[in-house]
């Protein structure tokens, strides 16, 4: 039998830093890079995870993440994109990604960015996150 539906404003909610679960790998000098909205975590039940996460690069560098996904991973790409390694974008605001259970993947983010992820299980297993140079 079902539960009620869950509503959750999220502007009212604040930014959590990410490196209460990643570390200072999530930190450029001394900085957090990476912050998270968890929404829903359902895993308890067999289910899911939702949130918003949002990446900010230092000027001129670009965010790397190294991961492979433990469930089918869905990112809708709410504010900003994901860049190649020379810097120029690569995803936009509207755009869709699936990255299927199993698949080892990477992000590159050179540009402040919001996206929503939902996972049908755990999330992903991260391999890095860092701060890289463009490649020029």
């Amino acid at each position: 039998m079902g539960t009620g539906a869950i509503l959750i404003r999220t502007p009212e909610m604040d930014w959590t830093p990410a490196s209460f679960i990643y570390g200072e790998s999530v930190m450029y000098n001394n900085k957090d890079m990476v912050f998270v909205k968890q929404l829903t975590n359902r895993l308890d039940k067999g289910k899911g995870v939702a949130y918003l996460i949002k990446l900010i690069p230092p000027k001129g560098k670009i965010i790397r993440i190294i991961a492979v996904a433990r469930s089918d991973e869905h990112v809708y790409i709410l504010e900003g994109g994901y860049c190649y390694r020379n810097g120029a974008q690569r995803l936009f605001p509207g755009d869709y990604e699936l990255n299927p259970e199993g698949h080892p993947h990477a992000n590159l983010v050179n540009i402040e960015t919001v996206a929503l992820v939902i996972c049908t299980g755990a999330t992903d297993e991260v391999k890095e996150i860092s701060c890289i140079e463009p490649k020029t």
